[in-house]
């Protein structure tokens, strides 16, 4: 391998905790994700037991207290976990964001009682979540979402179609969005219902461009009943928390698309600086050089972007703007490098010999996820000129 192949991301770390955090990282990713990431991608299979491995490693609850099995890491070294899980594979990467995503109400919102008897097992103990936002007819407008949760004595009845819900049907518990009240944003209550609640069912798993090891399903909410003391904030404050997750999910998202970027980035330059053409290494051609520049500046810049927001949001200071700002320049990032990877291999790129195909069509679920990029241009203009007038 030439001097100059890729060299693992040289990261500015606060911490002594945190370097050997993210070693422990490196060496999980060499070991356990990395040697059968392509193959299990292609098939299909959802790695299980690589969650339970992260959980028992203590890396599903980072950015949690301890006193509830959490890490105590500040977001900006979560992010860099996230970003190394990603590289290896995507699947794990944002399933941890996820995870992550599905804890956030409870430990923002809940009561001490309610944290106590849940956030250890969800945290620590095995345990993978959900989030359930999106609805068939309710994407960007979550808003209007349509399932319901009726009071009925101590306990909720929730009926209605959750959609494109990462992790549904194989996970332990679900952190639910459900209209108890009138129209609009005001009328949602957030509920944490157990994955084996009876009358909650999963439909058969999307079948997706890229993602293939990670099940992207419905879930189906047939009069399931939730005793009140599962009922996350008060009535009708669901939608400001699920909104309060997102800020800190989209941040996950951005980590999750630089470390795409990053894989990409490293399998051609590896490639570039082996193929030889014409006598010299492709790399020596000023238009490929300028081409892996341009990749490298992108990633840079993206990681740089995502790692100021999340230091906004560690010393507690506003960071949604930045968060929306993060995640649209890090997946348009992602998929501008991984699609300039393809390029430099050539013909090679194209086939499922080698991951860059797998990395461009990963990238592009990425500019969809937790918010449109079409979205976060809405949000960064809010933050900008106000809200739109009518």
């Amino acid at each position: 391998m030439p001097d100059h192949a890729p060299q693992p991301v040289d990261r500015q770390l606060p911490t002594d905790e945190a370097r050997d955090l993210l070693a422990l990282v490196r060496d999980i990713v060499q070991r356990e994700i990395v040697p059968q990431a392509a193959q299990e991608e292609e098939a299909g299979r959802f790695p299980r037991e690589v969650f339970t491995l992260l959980s028992e490693a203590g890396l599903l609850g980072l950015p949690y207290d301890s006193e509830f099995g959490g890490g105590d890491q500040p977001y900006e070294v979560y992010l860099q976990v996230l970003e190394e899980l990603a590289a290896a594979r995507l699947t794990v990467g944002l399933g941890v964001s996820v995870h992550s995503l599905s804890c956030h109400a409870l430990a923002g919102y809940g009561t001490k009682e309610q944290q106590g008897e849940h956030l250890p097992a969800m945290l620590g103990g095995g345990l993978l979540g959900a989030y359930c936002l999106s609805e068939p007819a309710s994407g960007s407008d979550a808003a209007s979402l349509r399932t319901k949760a009726v009071r009925d004595g101590d306990h909720w009845v929730i009926d209605g179609t959750k959609a494109w819900i990462t992790h549904g049907g194989v996970a332990d518990f679900y952190t639910v969005l459900a209209r108890t009240g009138g129209e609009g944003a005001r009328g949602v209550t957030a509920f944490l219902v157990p994955g084996d609640a009876e009358g909650l069912t999963a439909a058969v798993p999307e079948k997706k461009m890229g993602m293939k090891g990670s099940p992207t399903a419905q879930i189906h909410f047939d009069g399931v009943r939730v005793p009140d003391s599962r009922r996350i904030g008060d009535e009708g404050q669901g939608f400001a928390i699920a909104l309060s997750a997102l800020d800190s999910g989209r941040l996950g998202i951005a980590a999750c698309a630089i470390g795409v970027a990053q894989a990409a980035l490293d399998e051609a330059l590896a490639y570039a600086t082996e193929r030889r053409q014409f006598g010299r290494p492709i790399a020596d051609f000023q238009g490929l050089r300028f081409m892996l520049a341009d990749m490298a500046t992108q990633i840079e810049a993206g990681r740089a972007l995502y790692l100021a927001a999340a230091r906004l949001r560690d010393a507690g200071r506003p960071f949604a703007k930045q968060a929306a700002m993060a995640k649209l320049l890090c997946t348009d990032a992602a998929m501008k490098v991984t699609t300039d990877a393809v390029q430099v291999l050539g013909g090679y790129g194209y086939t499922a010999d080698f991951p860059v195909e797998r990395f461009m069509r990963e990238a592009k679920v990425l500019q969809i996820v937790e918010g449109t990029n079409q979205i976060q241009r809405m949000v960064i203009a809010r933050h900008l000129a106000g809200p739109e007038t009518r």
